[in-house]
């Protein structure tokens, strides 16, 4: 992995806020080891993973745009699975907020993405 992804700012807080929910979700109850705790670890690490596909296929602007679309997918699931978590009180209403918060930051900033490729995948 390049330093330029690593340097990416988007990339850097959806990675930081997946290692938050990683954190948060060692609490979760056992019962929900294989549904929600899976759930919402497995879509917000996508979030990274998306992200570093698009980078790598931005030399190609309708796949990069494709890869930041998933990237933007599994973001609104992470914060599905986020809002599930307040609601079966696994997580603390001010923890959700913030981390929703974080998620709701990256999305615009992917959004960004979507909507200006041409900043991202000139220039390669």
């Amino acid at each position: 992995m390049g330093t330029g992804l690593i340097n990416l700012k988007v990339y850097k807080k959806s990675f930081e806020l997946a290692m938050k929910i990683f954190e948060q979700s060692k609490n979760f109850p056992k019962e929900e080891k294989y549904s929600l705790t899976d759930q919402i670890r497995r879509s917000s690490r996508a979030v990274c993973a998306n992200l570093a596909e698009a980078y790598r296929k931005r030399r190609y602007p309708s796949h990069f745009v494709s890869k930041l679309s998933d990237a933007d997918m599994e973001n609104t699931e992470t914060q599905v699975w986020l809002r599930f978590s307040t609601a079966c009180q696994y997580l603390p209403e001010e923890i959700s907020l913030i981390l929703l918060n974080d998620s709701q930051e990256i999305g615009r900033m992917i959004d960004h993405m979507i909507n200006n490729p041409e900043k991202f995948t000139r220039n390669w």
